[in-house]
């Protein structure tokens, strides 16, 4: 199953964020936080982050600044974690700085991993994406990929 769909969520005082139910059994082997290259939070099953990573770093020279870098980047910006009995994950401080979230979130499905966005900031995005989208499709002329 693939992670899809929009839902808006309101963090509790504690940040804590409810996992949308449909997707709680996919999570419950545990979860990795992880700041994303967009302003917003991903959250991976742990295997999936694991092949995130490797995927990465495939072609990378191991001992190469920029293998150095992308280490460094993923294992001090992501957090392993497991959903409590009410399905619920908190969100560390660093990331919720990073993603400038707020109460309001929105939970989107990014195909293989969920992303949480600030919710104003996710609508801005959104329509720029969308914007993006059609002036590729239009870019095909018809034609079938």
């Amino acid at each position: 199953m693939a992670f899809d769909g929009t839902a808006d969520y309101s963090l509790d005082a504690k940040n804590r964020l409810t996992v949308p139910a449909r997707f709680r059994e996919l999570l419950q082997d545990g979860v990795v936080l992880a700041k994303a290259t967009e302003p917003c939070v991903a959250i991976w099953p742990k295997a999936g982050y694991d092949s995130y990573r490797r995927a990465a770093l495939e072609g990378v020279h191991p001992m190469s600044q920029n293998a150095t870098k992308l280490k460094r980047f993923f294992a001090a910006n992501s957090q392993p974690t497991d959903l409590d009995s009410a399905g619920r994950v908190g969100v560390p401080q660093f990331l919720m700085d990073h993603a400038n979230l707020g109460k309001e979130v929105t939970v989107i499905g990014a195909d293989d991993h969920l992303e949480v966005w600030d919710r104003k900031a996710w609508t801005d995005y959104n329509e720029s994406l969308t914007a993006d989208v059609l002036a590729i499709s239009q870019s095909f002329d018809g034609v079938d990929a």
